[in-house]
């Protein structure tokens, strides 16, 4: 059975957590709270390795970029061909 996973959604949530332990570790807060919101950074990777495979979570660390488009205005080929730009 496959999952589908929001990758967007997940990486989102990953920032999220190593932006508030960061934060967290500056303001001096205690160790549980930083142990805390750091195995929660390493566990969101982790699950959506479970659940969707290693290219899952490499997709989540690694961002693919997206190829520039030459259209001018961000259409894509298929539109730039209906449009006739």
């Amino acid at each position: 059975m496959s999952v589908a996973i929001p990758i967007a959604r997940a990486r989102r949530k990953l920032v999220v957590f190593a932006v508030l332990t960061a934060v967290a570790v500056v303001a001096g807060l205690p160790g549980w709270t930083v142990a805390a919101l750091a195995l929660t950074c390493l566990a969101i990777p982790l699950a959506v390795a479970v659940a969707g495979g290693p290219g899952l979570a490499r997709e989540l660390l690694r961002p693919r970029r997206g190829a520039a488009t030459s259209g001018g205005l961000g259409h894509s080929s298929e539109q730039g061909e209906r449009f006739g730009t």
